[in-house]
């Protein structure tokens, strides 16, 4: 918490990988019995509350599942397909305010629980005058239930952004009279179609609007290093007016000019962290564009770049590091090996080296990981991970290794870095 007052913490248990899909669950997620998120006093370290999932999964891995953005949470539930959206008081709790998934607004279950009883009073009352006193004993089971709906909320708003968009951007006389003709079969098309979608992740853009990623089960809890060749895409919805504002595909060309000129928006910084605001990025500093337009150059594919570049989004809660040290007009260093992005990277036995972007370009430091000898085994698998303080000249880095040849070994090293 930008406060410095609370930490936001989670455990959970193992995960049951066979678990049947009951309740509305969806169809081959896993389930973990208990997710707790623990709210902590740093000061003394004190439980202030907690906020329990059972039965459920929510991605804990690099925060995929879970976005801070200033006092608010937002919570992915990846089983039953719901983004709860929590709020973490002064006083230290944490206050639900709203779920978005089934339902958007506070009152939808409500209103379709009323508007089903009155539909069933409705049907029995028909039954009466056309039967005199005799009740048909079964009539409970036509009656709508709103848990069983065709759509979730959130995919009936984007089934009615989708459809909208093709009405009303159609300029062909013709056309028109064919959608008209055909509105069922259009209706029934985009529907199938949003059926094999689900929430993957979100995140807050400001405290109005999310981005949220529709996509396969799989490409919401894994880490991939092929993320982009699960199809998806990315919507901007507006939790006041429960509209859709915007919708991409994750290869769109227009999302891509949005993410590469306003990349710093897509990273939603909170208003009272001030070091946050100076992360070197391709919209902010020449020396990452360079970069990125060097790379999609050497792209074989310009639309492959594209969507392995948008897989990225939604952007992870605190997925990047501020450190001075990643600042790209300071210094220079192998973004291969080394980066401000919460990413495992490929590590070798050399030192990285930060050399200096201004006169006299000289090397200014080096970073180190595993052991001090390096690996005697060229044959292992070695990936490292980095923090970096946000304002301390410090910094830690884990390398694991493994050992490819029966038995199998991984080792890791975790060593502290800091100039003097």
């Amino acid at each position: 918490m930008e406060s410095n007052k609370f930490g936001l913490f989670a455990t959970s248990t193992a995960q049951v990988h066979d678990a049947l899909a009951v309740g509305g669950a969806v169809q081959g997620v896993p389930s973990i019995e208990k997710i707790t998120f623990h709210l902590l006093r740093l000061e003394d370290g004190f439980v202030l509350d907690e906020k329990v999932f059972c039965n459920d999964f929510v991605n804990l891995a690099h925060n995929m599942g879970v976005f801070l953005y200033d006092d608010l949470l937002a919570i992915v539930s990846l089983r039953y397909q719901i983004i709860h959206i929590l709020q973490i008081r002064d006083s230290g709790n944490l206050v639900h305010v709203r779920a978005i998934g089934e339902f958007c607004r506070e009152d939808d279950e409500l209103f379709l629980n009323s508007n089903a009883q009155g539909m069933a009073l409705s049907d029995k009352n028909k039954q009466q005058q056309l039967l005199g006193n005799h009740i048909d004993n079964n009539i409970h089971q036509a009656q709508p239930n709103p848990g069983n709906s065709f759509l979730s909320g959130i995919k009936q708003r984007l089934l009615s952004f989708m459809f909208r968009g093709l009405w009303n951007e159609e300029t062909d006389d013709t056309l028109v009279g064919f959608l008209k003709l055909n509105f069922g079969l259009l209706f029934l098309l985009l529907s199938c179609i949003l059926l094999h979608f689900s929430f993957a992740c979100v995140q807050f853009l400001d405290r109005h609007h999310l981005l949220i990623k529709f996509g396969s089960v799989d490409g919401g809890r894994q880490v991939s290093r092929h993320a982009d060749t699960h199809p998806a895409f990315v919507a901007v919805y507006n939790m006041d007016t429960t509209e859709i504002v915007s919708f991409y595909q994750n290869s769109a060309d227009e999302l891509y000019m949005l993410f590469e000129q306003f990349c710093d928006h897509f990273y939603a910084t909170s208003r009272n962290s001030m070091h946050m605001n100076f992360i070197s990025s391709h919209s902010n500093n020449i020396h990452a564009l360079e970069q990125l337009r060097s790379i999609k150059d050497k792209a074989s594919s310009s639309s492959q770049f594209m969507k392995k570049m948008l897989s990225s989004l939604p952007f992870s809660c605190q997925s990047l590091s501020p450190s001075p040290y990643f600042d790209q007009s300071l210094f220079r260093f192998d973004d291969k090996l080394i980066s401000a992005t919460d990413r495992h990277k490929q590590s070798t036995d050399h030192p990285i080296k930060f050399i200096l972007r201004r006169h006299p370009y000289s090397l200014r430091f080096k970073i180190k990981p595993g052991p001090e000898a390096g690996s005697m085994d060229g044959r292992a698998k070695k990936i490292s991970w980095f923090l970096f303080h946000p304002v301390l000249p410090l910094a830690l880095s884990v390398q694991q290794t493994l050992i490819m040849q029966p038995p199998l070994v991984n080792i890791s090293v975790v060593n502290i870095h800091f100039r003097r």
